[in-house]
């Protein structure tokens, strides 16, 4: 079988240094992530000047708005996960994937390769939507390869022998679905007989991006109050870990109805209400978890964080959760009745094709 595969290209801006990379989305399995390889081509001279080059993995968290950073004061906090040189090549060999020995094959003596390991309870690629109009920088955790030609891996880099190419760190949905959520809430009233009973169901606890939510409502109403409407809402919830009042939701797609209402005492209702979050319902609103290329504002909403452990909380991340909430309303002396069921909101795992199965040259994208 003959298989294509892109190939990412990024020059410096003396064109001295040449980053190679097969992809560009990593893929994180809770216990592993998948190793972060490339290829880096140089220029003859700095072979012959024996230049060191070096390449970083950087995890940049920007957490609050450059525009309020005045003073000195600056809301992103720069970390370097993993530094490597990559020339003059150390002793230690180095495994390579099949793209890589492709690579060096087609490139030549001049081609170097590296292997990066991302630590597994690294934050996952997320970031906060802004309104159109806003070309700052986002809040939220992006990551970035940086190749660049220096005396040691600390030393402060120049802008001209620099490569830094975006990359993300992404996860993907469970194969298995997990229980099927459902919560009963009563309430019952104070000088007044009986109880307002309000059970909620989903149909399951895995939706894909796009998918719509069946949200299963039933009402008994045994007490002497009257429900006057029903409203079901997606809620999506932000944890910035940093800081200790760090969270907030969003409601990201709401269904308001009073068919069926009012429901009188003694009587029941049971009804379906369908909700399809999605990004186009929230395009211009900004502080909503997105994720995909922010340059080409080509994103959607970000998928829910799965942790291995609430240990594993990455002071410098963002997790994101999801939730349906529905609410009966009873009038201004009756207040509300409101249940809640957290549900997973996830991409399905592609199907990568093996480039082991490749014969033809890659597809080069200049990025």
């Amino acid at each position: 079988m003959v298989v294509n595969f892109k190939v990412f290209k990024k020059l410096s801006p003396n064109s001295k240094i040449t980053l190679y990379m097969g992809k560009r989305e990593f893929i994180d399995s809770i216990s592993v992530v998948e190793p972060i390889d490339g290829i880096v081509i140089l220029d003859p001279e700095y072979i012959k000047q024996n230049r060191k080059v070096f390449a970083q993995l950087i995890c940049n968290f920007r957490y609050g708005r450059e525009e309020d950073e005045v003073m000195g004061i600056s809301f992103q906090k720069e970390l370097t996960l993993v530094s490597q040189q990559v020339y003059p090549p150390l002793k230690c060999e180095v495994k390579k994937t099949r793209m890589q020995e492709k690579l060096l094959d087609k490139m030549g003596e001049n081609a170097f390769p590296f292997v990066m390991e991302m630590p597994s309870n690294s934050p996952a690629s997320v970031v906060l939507a802004q309104k159109a109009a806003d070309d700052t920088p986002p809040c939220g955790v992006q990551y970035f390869v940086k190749v660049f030609s220096g005396e040691t891996e600390i030393d402060r880099s120049h802008r001209r022998s620099t490569v830094t190419l975006a990359i993300r760190k992404v996860q993907y949905a469970p194969t298995k679905q997990g229980i099927q959520p459902c919560t009963i809430v009563r309430k019952d009233f104070l000088l007044s007989p009986g109880e307002l009973e309000l059970e909620v169901t989903l149909d399951k606890q895995l939706y894909y991006h796009g998918d719509k939510i069946a949200v299963n409502i039933c009402v008994r109403n045994n007490s002497n109050k009257v429900v006057k409407k029903v409203k079901a809402m997606v809620q999506q919830g932000v944890d910035v870990v940093l800081f200790q009042n760090g969270q907030f939701r969003n409601t990201i797609a709401a269904y308001e109805t009073s068919e069926g209402c009012p429901i009188q005492p003694g009587s029941a209702l049971q009804k379906i209400m369908y909700l399809v979050p999605n990004m186009a319902a929230n395009a211009n609103r900004s502080g909503i978890a997105v994720e995909g290329d922010v340059k080409k504002k080509e994103l959607g909403l970000a998928s829910t964080t799965l942790l291995a452990s609430q240990e594993s909380r990455d002071a410098f991340g963002i997790i994101v959760s999801y939730a349906v909430k529905v609410k009966l309303f009873l009038g201004a002396l009756g207040g509300e009745l409101c249940a809640e069921l957290p549900f997973i909101l996830m991409h399905p795992k592609p199907q990568r094709k093996s480039i082991e199965e490749d014969e033809k040259p890659s597809k080069i994208v200049d990025v």
